[in-house]
């Protein structure tokens, strides 16, 4: 059942104050808009949601007035300055919980968003609009297919760059999906998350927008970038490269870090600092490639693995897989009933599945050449991908599949193609 539906049964709205039960336990909050889950604004202020079918109660205590939208000064744009389009996915970035009423305004509009944050006025034009209002943890490659038709059409109109906010739990992975969907990119595409909320004392989401906005109006890079706080401090942020890059703590405002590479640049009210080499505006028309082969997935390898979780995706005729080693990029295939593994690793292949393998720790690369693991593993045919991401290379052999195929994905996986692989390895980044 879908979120509104249950509302509607229940004679709810949105800013009403309710307790619900789920698996016993007791939750209260606000109601927010959604759409497949009832999400609540908590009195801790986060966010939580919940699939209405594992609701065992929920109880109205304050119905709260309805929202109103305040009134906005109408506030005029200096056409002087760079034009940035603010496309929001989704989250909190920008919407307000009013806690004596309980309700709930959602500012995509971009006379909302300025009157919010009002240093936007001093950097740039502001565009804003909605694209969707999802979960960034509901995202799928269909999500991804299409923002990226709707972000080529104001790539082709006047705006200097484009900011896309987005939920933080997997913006890593969108930022990852848009690196590889677009090509000769002739602009900026930032994204733009909050650990906490834009309603709270705390919130990190203002300066992530305003050093967004800073960076795009300032640059001349082109390419797929996040920006995030560099620190706990609310003084600047780090524009992180897209396929390197992982949200690393569940709730610190500079959750974000850059993974076997340096941030692109420092972003302050003192200006831009870069910190490494970025790609630029090249010559060439602006490509999309945004088709995604679902059958693809990512595997954990650890002690007491079963043959059985390797003989899964051959089962389901999985076309990719992508293994998170241990260490050097290794998976138990030597000993015991881990014979069994090597087995099932050697049937999956042959199965025609595209296996790639990458290390589970932070930092670092696989090498094949060092242990007969290794060695077998590479003979068996599992790719090894150096220091790559486990999530980039799960975007990248979807993308790979869904848009060449078979051969091309086993022949580009290893190689470098949007900044996801360094090709040497360094103790750099430790």
């Amino acid at each position: 059942m879908k979120a509104s539906r249950f509302l509607k049964k229940h004679s709810i709205e949105i800013g009403h104050r309710v307790r619900v039960k789920v698996h016993g336990n007791e939750f209260v909050g606000y109601v927010l808009p959604s759409h497949d889950f009832l999400e609540l604004k908590l009195d801790n202020g986060y966010n939580a949601g919940f699939n209405p079918a594992l609701i065992e109660k929920i109880e109205v205590l304050s119905k709260g007035r309805k929202p109103i939208k305040p009134k906005v000064a109408k506030l005029e744009q200096n056409h002087s300055l760079p034009l940035v389009t603010i496309v929001h996915t989704g989250g909190t970035i920008a919407s307000r919980v009013d806690y004596t009423t309980g309700g709930v305004s959602p500012s995509f509009e971009a006379s909302d968003l300025i009157n919010s944050v009002p240093e936007l006025l001093s950097i740039a034009q502001i565009k804003s609009f909605l694209f969707s209002n999802i979960f960034s943890e509901d995202m799928r490659f269909e999500h991804y297919s299409k923002l990226a038709r709707a972000l080529k059409h104001e790539l082709e109109g006047n705006a200097k760059g484009i900011i896309v906010t987005h939920g933080t739990d997997t913006m890593h992975y969108a930022a990852s999906a848009l690196s590889f969907i677009f090509e000769n990119l002739p602009k900026p595409i930032v994204f733009v998350g909050a650990q906490r909320s834009s309603d709270r004392p705390s919130s990190d989401a203002a300066l992530n927008l305003i050093n967004a906005a800073r960076f795009i109006a300032n640059t001349d890079f082109a390419g797929v970038a996040i920006c995030m706080h560099a620190n706990i401090n609310d003084n600047k942020c780090h524009i992180l490269p897209g396929t390197k890059v992982r949200k690393l703590h569940s709730s610190r405002r500079d959750a974000f870090k850059a993974v076997n590479a340096k941030p692109i640049a420092e972003v302050s009210a003192q200006g831009i600092n870069y910190l490494s080499n970025y790609p630029k505006r090249v010559s060439g028309k602006l490509k999309i490639y945004d088709k995604f082969e679902e059958k693809v997935a990512i595997l954990k390898a650890r002690p007491n693995m079963l043959a059985e979780e390797i003989e899964f995706f051959e089962k389901e005729k999985y076309k990719g897989l992508i293994i998170e080693g241990t260490g050097l990029g290794h998976l138990g295939i030597t000993a015991g009933g881990n014979r069994e593994n090597f087995k099932a690793l050697k049937s999956l292949i042959d199965s025609g599945c595209v296996v790639c393998i990458t290390t589970q720790c932070i930092f670092g690369t696989v090498n094949p050449n060092v242990y007969t693991t290794g060695r077998k593993l590479k003979n068996l045919g599992v790719i090894f991908l150096g220091d790559m991401l486990s999530e980039t290379a799960f975007i990248k052999l979807s993308w790979l599949l869904g848009n060449l195929g078979r051969e091309k994905a086993i022949e580009l996986m290893p190689q470098n193609l949007r900044g996801e692989l360094n090709a040497k390895r360094t103790l750099e980044f430790l």
